[in-house]
């Protein structure tokens, strides 16, 4: 694993001003809700087919929303950068916002599909219990069919309920502004 220089949110708010490019890798859904005002998106899923630099670019600080993708993914961001110097933004945008920091938030874009799924499948669990103890035993089985779903999920990385969200009407909208 390559490790990169992680630089705090105010020294990467300076680093910005001074001509630095912020770079966003999360999934367009989380970036169409909330982002750092000026910062490129540059998904982890293509950060392999095409570079984020830009010409011109000298410095690129990379963020996620926790600092975990990035730093997971150091190596392969440090050889996408090609000759820039790279920097992660250490805490993500969670840290970002909490030193105060701006961000642009749009309310009327869905929350990311991740969180979706994960109230979906704990909705669904809660529900089978509820209805296993209160109205048939056999509702339990609601909840070993989610939790199936979700080892199935780990194993494979193929989660229907995330793909089942996916082409919901609210979150086709919100992949079509992030593009």
């Amino acid at each position: 694993m390559t490790d990169l220089k992680t630089v705090s949110p105010e020294h990467a708010a300076e680093l910005i001003r001074a001509g630095a490019v912020l770079v966003d890798v999360r999934d367009a859904d989380e970036y169409a809700r909330e982002r750092i005002p000026g910062a490129r998106h540059h998904a982890l899923t293509r950060i392999d087919r095409d570079s984020p630099a830009r010409s011109g670019d000298d410095v690129l600080i990379f963020h996620c929303r926790s600092g975990a993708r990035t730093k997971g993914n150091a190596a392969r961001l440090a050889a996408a950068a090609q000759d820039c110097e790279v920097y992660i933004l250490d805490g993500g945008l969670d840290a970002w916002k909490k030193a105060g920091l701006p961000v642009a938030l749009d309310r009327s874009q869905p929350i990311d599909i991740m969180r979706q799924m994960q109230i979906a499948a704990g909705s669904l669990v809660l529900l089978g219990v509820v209805l296993g103890a209160l109205v048939a035993p056999e509702f339990y089985a609601l909840s070993g069919f989610v939790g199936a779903g979700l080892l199935f999920a780990g194993v494979n990385g193929f989660c229907g309920m995330a793909r089942l969200l996916t082409v919901m009407p609210w979150n086709r909208r919100a992949s079509a502004a992030a593009q």
